[in-house]
């Protein structure tokens, strides 16, 4: 069949992006230790690989596939899980699938890839089991509590001080203290609940997203002497925590971002505006000068 030039183009276009995803699965299966997930994603990759040979008898031309996008996102999912990158990598070729009836007049099988694409792959997706997200909940607990907490405690202190040393102290002190505290109570919480979590493992996420939280969030007052600067960094540092583990959430479970991400910004920094004051106040009634 004699190809339009657009059509070709497009064409090509989607093979390319048809082996470069078939290579990006067969690594991934590769690496994972579960047979399960590696099943579902070699029978991701060979779809692919299928779909990339029924481009090819239209284009009568071999394509390579985008090698520096290949390893993207094999290292996108090594470092933050597979199904972040796998979904991320779907996520991102949405679009490209639109363009699949757009060539369908012409090649009826645009139809029925599209579908697979959208359909099959997206069920074989949604069978992902990986740990880290079975223990997403503890992380959330950790994060939300650190941010919660350590974003009003510091809110206060700076007021309530002025010094950054002795902010930087107490928020130290009291953000280990509080580490150890939620990651004892998600033990316990977890052990007392019938489920397939380990509760040591539950303990260890919540206590490691929370002083990982609490460093970001303290790390200004250790870097800068004016205390009113060093608030405003740590705020912002909040957001932006809340904003990157929200948009993760939302791609690796296909969770709403906006209404999540406004929801832990909003308490976060409600939190810090009240204990601001609430530091003004104190300092004034005790008439603490430091």
């Amino acid at each position: 069949m004699e190809l339009s030039k657009d059509i070709r183009a497009k064409v090509l276009k989607f093979q390319k992006t048809e082996i470069t995803e078939y290579h990006i699965y067969k690594r991934l299966a590769r690496r994972i230790q579960s047979p399960a997930n590696a099943k579902i994603l070699n029978d991701i990759a060979e779809d692919e690989k299928r779909h990339y040979e029924g481009w090819k008898k239209y284009s009568a031309t071999e394509v390579r596939p985008r090698w520096l996008e290949v390893w993207f996102y094999y290292l996108i999912s090594l470092i933050f899980g597979f199904t972040f990158g796998v979904k991320l990598m779907e996520r991102g070729e949405e679009a490209a699938q639109k363009n699949y009836e757009l060539v369908s007049s012409a090649i009826p099988e645009a139809k029925i890839y599209q579908a697979e694409e959208n359909e099959h792959e997206q069920k074989l997706l949604a069978l992902l089991d990986e740990e880290r997200l079975e223990y997403a909940g503890s992380i959330v607990l950790g994060l939300n509590d650190a941010l919660v907490e350590l974003t009003g405690a510091l809110a206060g202190l700076t007021l309530a001080l002025q010094n950054v040393k002795l902010i930087a102290l107490s928020g130290l002190i009291t953000g280990i203290a509080a580490s150890l505290s939620m990651a004892t109570s998600e033990y316990l919480s977890t052990r007392s609940e019938k489920t397939t979590k380990n509760p040591i493992r539950a303990a260890i996420y919540t206590g490691l997203a929370y002083i990982i939280t609490v460093a970001l969030l303290v790390l200004p007052y250790l870097l800068f002497e004016n205390y009113i600067l060093d608030l405003a960094i740590t705020l912002t540092t909040a957001v932006l925590i809340i904003a990157a583990f929200n948009y993760y959430i939302s791609v690796a479970k296909d969770e709403p971002f906006r209404a999540r991400f406004l929801e832990m910004a909003g308490l976060s920094l409600g939190v810090a505006a009240f204990s601001f004051v609430i530091g003004y106040f104190i300092r004034q009634w005790l008439g603490v000068e430091i």
